[in-house]
């Protein structure tokens, strides 16, 4: 079974439940203006640098991690399943350190309605939500469930992606998402297999049908000049969205690699120097980007 069907099939898509990771009600990173940011468990990708590595993996109910919770926020049900109490949880990760298989328990089944349901308790005070992952794409019809109400409450709605779902094929979900926020992680077929596991065709299909249809609100790339071409993946990338700037505003976001978070196996990269990191930025404004961020 590919990585892709593991993930979906421990969703509940009888009764539109997905894994949500965890829900920020405030945060200035994740798009344009005070947002809630909604992150949903479960990737099909296995990035080297992940900075969030425990939301790639879909909980085994090993068990392993209920004995060692400190404030007993976790419980194995009658079915033998792990079971997560936020109310309980004090945030001290000791669930995903002892995890065998690098993902936390610390997710709940929601449905559309469930999420907004959290949502609407910040809605004065945000311009709009933004969902991330994990890779958010591989439940689409929960997305588009939630974009609707936060598009009936006048909110603002964003994808975060890595850029493997056809969006060609969701003109539905387009139709009520205001933007994609698209990783390009590198740009040539060898490096990406190196970087991610996986290929990048659909990814680079994604970037110029997202930028032709007004739906690519930024590009971004963690820069780790150890693991793959940077300058080439910066300057192609900036070079596609440019042609496509007359369609609306394309943010370039050029990202540190940075070790917190990073699995220990794949910390020892090295962080890029500021001087490297205007370098690219330079060579994104040379291809015609206008709008580019170091961060």
């Amino acid at each position: 079974m590919e990585k892709k069907e593991k993930v979906l099939a421990a969703a509940d898509p009888g009764c539109g439940r997905v894994p949500v990771n965890k829900i920020i009600p405030f945060s200035a990173v994740d798009g344009p203006g005070n947002r809630t940011a909604v992150f949903l468990q479960g990737c099909n990708f296995d990035c080297r640098y992940c900075h969030n590595p425990e939301t790639r993996n879909l909980c085994r109910n090993c068990g392993s991690c209920v004995g060692k919770c400190p404030k007993g926020a976790l419980f194995t049900d009658e079915d033998g399943k792990v079971r997560f109490c936020p109310e309980k949880c004090c945030g001290c990760d000791t669930c995903i350190h002892v995890c065998p298989f690098g993902c936390s328990p610390r997710i709940r089944m929601m449905c559309a309605e469930e999420v907004f349901a959290e949502v609407k308790k910040q809605q004065p005070y945000i311009r709009g939500i933004t969902v991330s992952g994990g890779e958010c794409t591989l439940y689409p019809d929960f997305l588009e469930k939630l974009f609707v109400l936060a598009r009936g409450a006048g909110l603002g709605t964003l994808i975060d992606s890595n850029g493997t779902l056809d969006f060609e094929k969701y003109p539905q979900l387009l139709a009520v998402t205001d933007g994609v926020m698209l990783d390009i992680k590198s740009w040539d077929l060898e490096d990406h297999l190196r970087v991610t596991g996986a290929a990048n065709e659909r990814v680079l299909k994604n970037l110029e049908y997202l930028a032709a249809s007004g739906r690519l609100f930024e590009v971004r790339t963690v820069v780790v000049p150890e693991l793959f071409d940077c300058e080439k993946t910066v300057r192609e990338t900036a070079r596609l969205a440019a042609s496509y700037l007359g369609r609306g505003n394309i943010r370039y976001k050029i990202i540190a690699y940075r070790p917190m978070g990073v699995r220990e196996a794949y910390s020892h990269y090295h962080v890029p120097d500021q001087a490297f990191l205007d370098h690219l930025a330079e060579l994104a404004r040379r291809e015609g980007m206008t709008d580019v961020l170091v961060v």
